[in-house]
């Protein structure tokens, strides 16, 4: 999906939640996108280079972002349990990623720059759930 699409659906009146800031959102989609996309370039560089485990935890961390990141993208249907997990799940998936990153980040680029896409999500993600922590209705 190009940013232009995300652009797109984002900018549609149908907001999935009455008070969630659309620029914020649109920050959480772009750090997704990011993040998927040093992923599966980290995923498969560490293929080539006989990491396994690194190439599965990036290929993990891809797919978890771009599940949520459809998820996000349906203005209708949202559920603040199952969104408020999905986040947790997506930001755990990406700090998992970047630890085991970093153990190669001194010498290899394509982990250095995947830990940082991921640490970028998890600050996005943490900032996104307090927004809708606090734009939840009390009782």
């Amino acid at each position: 999906m190009t940013m232009d699409m995300m652009k797109g659906a984002m900018s549609s009146s149908e907001m999935p939640m009455d008070g969630m800031d659309p620029m914020m959102m649109q920050e959480c989609l772009e750090a997704l996108s990011a993040c998927m996309q040093a992923c599966v370039m980290c995923a498969d560089a560490d293929a080539a280079e006989g990491m396994g485990r690194c190439a599965s935890m990036c290929s993990n961390c891809a797919d978890v972002c771009d599940a949520m990141m459809r998820m996000m993208l349906r203005t209708r249907g949202w559920d603040m349990a199952v969104m408020m997990s999905m986040m947790q799940a997506t930001a755990t998936t990406a700090r998992a990623c970047s630890a085991e990153c970093m153990m190669h980040a001194e010498m290899s680029e394509h982990c250095r720059m995947c830990a940082m896409a991921c640490d970028q999500l998890v600050t996005t993600m943490e900032k996104m759930s307090g927004m809708m922590r606090d734009a939840m209705p009390m009782g």
